[in-house]
């Protein structure tokens, strides 16, 4: 990916985490909360099977959507 997208999906990652703040579900792994700056990057990981770094910029609207549906639905 290159480094505007790659800048752009950083920035959505944040705006989308701080919204997320206290609304994730309660998880015993995660005794103290969960984080979601490491929530969202986990389920692109997921989604795609690589770091959001490394997906293709041609996916870019994916991974928008994907970090959009994060936020309205945690999870």
């Amino acid at each position: 990916m290159n480094d505007e997208n790659r800048s752009r999906i950083r920035k959505c990652i944040e705006e989308a985490a701080e919204k997320l703040k206290g609304k994730l579900p309660d998880s015993p792994k995660h005794p103290s909360g969960r984080n979601p700056y490491a929530h969202i990057p986990q389920v692109i990981k997921s989604a795609f099977g690589m770091s959001y770094t490394e997906v293709p910029d041609e996916h870019l609207d994916i991974v928008l959507e994907v970090i959009e549906y994060c936020e309205k639905y945690p999870f």
